[in-house]
């Protein structure tokens, strides 16, 4: 059963697994961060940063890990904005 357990824990802690766009986003606001502050941080543009939470890229392997660490301390610190569902698109009429 341990063997299990380790290889339950090794797929948790996979630094590379994202939680969807919209749940990086309510993240941050939960802990009350702009998108500059954040990518201050990580040393890159305010538009790099919203090309990262946005999914349209991926940060390079040690911001990676650094980002998915910083999202799994927000949803453990804010639950409710973790599980929030994805804003239906608007309809162009």
């Amino acid at each position: 059963m341990s063997d299990l357990l380790e290889a339950v824990d090794a797929l948790l802690a996979r630094p590379d697994v994202l939680p969807p766009p919209h749940v990086r986003a309510e993240l941050r606001k939960a802990a009350g961060l702009r998108q500059d502050q954040v990518a201050e941080v990580f040393g890159v543009t305010r538009v790099a940063f919203h090309r990262w939470e946005t999914g349209q890229a991926k940060p390079h392997r040690r911001r990676l890990e650094a980002y998915a660490h910083l999202l799994n301390g927000w949803a453990r610190k804010y639950p409710e904005a973790a599980a929030a569902p994805p804003v239906p698109e608007q309809e162009a009429g």
